[in-house]
């Protein structure tokens, strides 16, 4: 559905049903939500509204980032010529500073994979850094990479390490990776990397042409919506003008589509501060006292402020974002927002998890089988432990005697098909372990799934299940919905339910 609905909506449109809509424009749901008690949509400005050309993004952040280290930290001139990959890292990894490596966890923090540099660790090398011990993941040891925006810090970290030490010199890897940090900050700051985007866009940014047809249902609905960005206003009023301006006849201005536009809002301080006020991000624009002026931009400021110049419960907000601490994970412990998170991962995802069910398909029934292998062990083994006792009965009340040739039969055959069946789940663990590696490869080179590490979910997907009421690909997903839609989430299932 691309056309804007005829108001008032009929209630057969408000509860469409989600197979309706193509799987991959689809909208997945964690918790229940009624689009219908929703009055504020918010929505982050950079890779939720604007969608970034990856491949070309990363270039120029790390290119930029690369020689702020050369310049500003004296890092050698050999690293402007050093390799790198820049489709390395996914979201969801974790930076170990104090070993140099890069992590992928699942939900309970167990070290699926780790490189250093661009070496893999062998498992033994993980298991001695990391499985004997709990790897403390919230501890300044560790950093966590969730967000697209942080991917080329990966890229360089990873690359200058492989880099540096071939060359033989000593890396402190705590320092360089907050050197890395700095360095693309300072790039930010200066226009380094923003300056590029705001002067060639079409270069740095992808059209959607159905988010101004979303944000001009949302508001025929008679919602209000509002932007919140950690972007300044310039470059903002500039990334805006180009996606929105002209896209639909009714709003000659991207600002326009919002009746409040926030910039430089410090995501996640907005979240956690009480006392912070917004300012004017424009000349001619006053500091609010009881309402934003429509049209105006502001900077700064904090929840609280915002909630009450808006007027506005906290149940009634949904914020779209894509950063899951910074957007949703604090949105959802700060206040009562429903949060959507923006995944654009999530159409490569879908599209390998299609491809893969084969694969899939066949774990589960090595799964099944080691299932019953392992019933079959034990059944085997009690047999054997029953031939014992026996014997061992018989000692007591008649002293030592030799086992019956019955007896010995019996426990040779237990002890033959035990060796079988232990061959065959030896088997079965070689295949299943080849499979998984064919999985993980389809999905991605290094890392596989976003989503999962092995059968289990990964730290980054779990975060996304914690704290995001919905999650899509992009925000114009939603014009596939009715403005009241009621998003239902999958009845949730422990194991025993199963």
């Amino acid at each position: 559905m691309t056309s804007q609905l005829a108001l008032p909506l009929t209630r057969s449109l408000a509860h469409e049903s989600q197979a309706q809509v193509p799987r991959a424009t689809r909208i997945h749901v964690n918790r229940n939500l009624r689009l219908d008690t929703v009055g504020w949509v918010g929505f982050d400005m950079d890779y939720t509204l604007a969608i970034y050309r990856h491949p070309e993004m990363d270039r120029l952040s790390i290119e930029a980032t690369v020689r702020k280290m050369v310049e500003r930290k004296g890092r050698p001139e050999s690293l402007l010529a050093m390799p790198f990959r820049s489709d390395f890292p996914i979201r969801g990894l974790h930076v170990d500073k104090k070993l140099g490596n890069v992590l992928k966890m699942d939900r309970y923090r167990y070290v699926k994979r780790a490189y250093h540099g661009m070496r893999e660790l062998s498992k033994e090398e993980r298991r001695q850094h990391y499985h004997s011990r709990p790897v403390r993941a919230g501890t300044k040891r560790y950093h966590w990479v969730d967000t697209l925006y942080a991917l080329p810090e990966v890229t360089v970290y990873a690359a200058a390490i492989e880099h540096l030490e071939r060359q033989g010199i000593e890396v402190d890897y705590a320092q360089l990776f907050d050197e890395v940090r700095e360095c693309i900050d300072i790039a930010h700051q200066d226009e380094s990397i923003p300056g590029p985007i705001a002067a060639d866009p079409d270069k740095y940014l992808v059209r959607d042409p159905n988010l101004g047809p979303t944000l001009h249902k949302l508001r025929s609905a008679g919602k209000k919506l509002f932007l919140l960005t950690n972007s300044r206003a310039e470059y903002t009023e500039r990334v805006m003008s180009w996606m929105l301006d002209g896209q639909v006849s009714e709003y000659p201005r991207w600002r326009s589509y919002f009746d409040v536009v926030i910039c430089a809002a410090k995501k996640p301080r907005f979240f956690q501060e009480t006392e912070l006020k917004f300012a004017p991000a424009e000349e001619g624009v006053v500091a609010p006292e009881s309402a934003f002026v429509d049209g105006a931009i502001y900077q700064g400021g904090c929840l609280t402020e915002l909630e009450r110049l808006l007027k506005v419960a906290s149940d009634e907000v949904l914020y779209v974002g894509d950063h899951i601490y910074g957007d949703v994970l604090r949105a959802k412990k700060e206040t009562a927002w429903r949060t959507m998170m923006i995944v654009q991962e999530m159409g490569a995802e879908l599209r390998v998890h299609d491809e893969v069910q084969t694969d899939l398909a066949r774990i589960d029934e090595l799964h099944a089988q080691c299932d019953t292998l392992f019933d079959e062990l034990r059944f085997r083994q009690g047999q054997i432990k029953a031939i014992d006792r026996e014997l061992e009965q018989r000692e007591a009340e008649l002293g030592r005697v030799a086992p019956s040739p019955a007896h010995a039969a019996a426990r040779l055959t237990h002890r033959r098909a035990i060796d079988r069946i232990r061959a065959r789940l030896h088997a079965i663990e070689e295949e299943q372990e080849e499979l998984e590696a064919k999985v993980d490869r389809a999905f991605h080179p290094f890392w596989g799934s976003l989503f999962k590490a092995g059968p289990e979910v990964t730290s980054f997907g779990d975060q996304v299940e914690q704290y995001a009421c919905l999650y899509t690909e992009r925000v114009s997903n939603l014009l596939h919905y009715s403005p009241v839609h009621y998003f239902r989430g999958p009845r949730d299932r422990m194991p025993h339910e199963l």
